[in-house]
């Protein structure tokens, strides 16, 4: 996360929380990026995903948007008033603008959760080279009341089953190495691990470094190297 996006959201949580929870937020967050900075990434071969997509129960239900105006104003004011409303509402049009998609998973027509998906590149420089047939799929979010439910796992396979029926060939995604509850959820997808890594940037230059040196995507070989083009992790 940047500063620029950094000191917005800070501002935001000490608004709405006060001091004392602000000052120990920071202290996690240092902590994680000093010392916890590795990312878990998966792939998925979306091949392999033959079977029609399953039915939700009858109280759930998935649904896909292209655009902010595809949002009704309760659902886009849930999305973008639980942290920083400006910078949350600049993301979805910079996401929306670059071709990505926003999943909502709801209970009982009530957003439970949501999450994105971008086709042929990535928002932010990426630890691979995607193809136009790959797809990221990225900030996932579960509203408190409604975590510990299975809402997570439900939505990233409902989105997996969606892409694979439009002809996408491989989905990547990845979890903080610290984020046990988001590693556990992935677990119950179709997602597979592929390795950890971590990912830094200097001087416009990232430079990612596999936790075993080198990894590689299933048919392609991919090492240890710098990734120069921001747009599509190439």
């Amino acid at each position: 996360m940047g500063l620029s996006t950094a000191i917005p959201r800070l501002t935001d949580y000490y608004r709405r929380h006060g001091f004392s929870p602000t000052v120990r937020r920071v202290g996690v967050a240092v902590k994680r990026a000093l010392f916890s900075s590795r990312n878990v990434l998966f792939y998925c071969d979306l091949a392999t995903l033959t079977s029609p997509p399953s039915d939700l129960p009858s109280f759930l239900k998935v649904e896909r948007k292209r655009s902010s105006a595809e949002l009704s104003q309760e659902d886009l004011e849930a999305i973008t008033g639980f942290w920083n409303p400006k910078l949350a509402q600049r993301n979805m049009k910079e996401r929306f603008g670059k071709g990505a998609s926003l999943w909502l998973i709801k209970s009982e027509s009530r957003l439970a959760g949501h999450g994105w998906s971008l086709r042929g590149g990535t928002i932010q420089r990426h630890y691979f080279p995607l193809g136009p047939d790959d797809a990221h799929l990225f900030d996932f979010h579960v509203f408190p009341q409604y975590r510990g439910q299975g809402m997570n796992p439900l939505l990233v396979t409902r989105i997996l089953q969606g892409l694979a029926t439009e002809g996408a060939s491989r989905a990547l995604i990845e979890a903080a190495e610290w984020n046990q509850a988001q590693l556990s959820s992935l677990a119950k997808t179709p997602f597979r691990r592929l390795g950890l890594a971590r990912k830094l940037t200097i001087f416009d230059r990232t430079i990612v470094c596999w936790a075993d040196n080198e990894a590689a995507l299933p048919g392609t070989k991919v090492p240890v190297r710098a990734i120069d083009n921001p747009a599509t992790g190439r």
